[in-house]
């Protein structure tokens, strides 16, 4: 399991929201991508494959998905449209390694995956969620960005840094 970097938190802004976990003295949530929300979306990527009978737009190599100061990177990015009516994002799936960080918090884990609608990101594989200098870390992060509830699950560890 890596650690983020401080030097990758500044190159990758992300906006992911507090809310608080009051026994931990920090928050599972992710709740300032709904800052973002409005903004133009743009993605960098090596490769760009196109499906329009399955609404399915995958970014490859290097994939950097920014929105104001949201950023997730990831070696894939794949973005689910809607097929019915107006053609909206249903779902953002992020894999082989994903990092999503903001200007208070970073997050790094093997997959990840945000239901638009639903409002909800899924967070699987050694996951690890820094805000600040606490750091909490489980094999899965859920987090409603409308409810502004987090959880954490499976060997979850947190690491809580006491000011003198």
């Amino acid at each position: 399991m890596r650690f983020l970097t401080y030097s990758m938190t500044a190159a990758l802004l992300i906006a992911l929201g507090s809310a608080p976990l009051a026994a931990q003295g920090t928050s599972l949530t992710l709740s300032g991508m709904n800052a973002v929300r409005g903004l133009p979306v743009e993605i960098r990527a090596d490769q760009l494959e196109v499906d329009n009978t399955t609404g399915e737009t995958v970014f490859s190599g290097n994939a950097v998905l920014g929105q104001g100061e949201m950023r997730i990177a990831a070696p894939v990015i794949r973005i689910i449209y809607t097929t019915q009516g107006t053609q909206r994002i249903e779902r953002l799936e992020a894999s082989g390694g994903v990092t999503l960080v903001t200007a208070e918090e970073a997050a790094e884990a093997q997959s990840a995956v945000y239901e638009v609608e639903q409002g909800t990101v899924r967070m699987l594989g050694a996951v690890i969620l820094t805000q600040g200098q606490n750091i909490l870390s489980g094999d899965r992060l859920d987090v409603n960005l409308r409810t502004g509830q987090g959880r954490m699950d499976g060997n979850v560890r947190t690491l809580i840094q006491t000011n003198p």
